[in-house]
C-alpha cells in the first residue's frame, strides 16, 4: 500500500478521520506515553480544575491528525516532518473527534507539502487546528 506522491496531490485536496474518545482510550494513552496528569485520569482532582472534569490528552486528538496524513493524505509512506497546533478547546471522554487535513502548499521540487489541520468536536467546536509539513512518498 503506497500513498499518493506529490505529482498526485492538488492544493485543495482534503481528507478526514473521525473517532469517539473513549475512557480506555485516555488510559492507554496515558500508559503508554507516561502522562498521567490528573486532569486527565483523576476525576476528584479533574473537576477542582477550570475543565471541572477530565479532558483527554491534547496529544491524543493530535494523533488523530497523524492518522489522517499517514493512511489517507498522503497516505502510507508519508513522512511527517512538522505541526504546529493550538489547542482551543478540551476534548471531554465520549467527544467524537473529526479530524480534517486540507493540502494548502506544495513544494515539487522538495517533495514537501503542507496541510491545514483542524479538529473539531460533535458540536462543530474546533479543539484544534494548525499546520502540518509532510514529504509524501516518492
Amino acid at each position: 500500500m503506497k500513498g499518493l506522491t506529490i505529482s498526485q496531490l492538488n492544493v485543495g485536496d482534503k481528507a478526514s478521520f473521525e473517532k469517539t474518545i473513549s475512557e480506555s482510550d485516555v488510559y492507554l494513552y496515558a500508559g503508554i506515553t507516561g502522562d498521567q496528569n490528573p486532569a486527565h485520569i483523576n476525576q476528584v482532582e479533574a473537576e477542582k480544575s477550570m475543565f471541572k472534569g477530565r479532558i483527554a490528552h491534547g496529544m491524543l486528538t493530535a494523533g488523530y491528525i497523524s492518522a489522517v496524513l499517514g493512511m489517507q493524505l498522503p497516505g502510507p509512506g508519508t513522512i511527517y516532518l512538522g505541526q504546529e497546533l493550538k489547542f482551543t478547546a478540551p476534548v471531554r471522554f465520549g467527544d467524537t473527534v473529526k479530524a480534517e487535513v486540507e493540502v494548502i502548499e506544495k513544494k515539487q521540487e522538495k517533495n514537501i507539502i503542507k496541510l491545514n489541520t483542524i479538529c473539531t468536536n460533535q458540536e462543530g467546536t474546533i479543539v484544534l487546528k494548525g499546520i502540518a509539513t509532510v514529504m509524501p512518498p516518492k
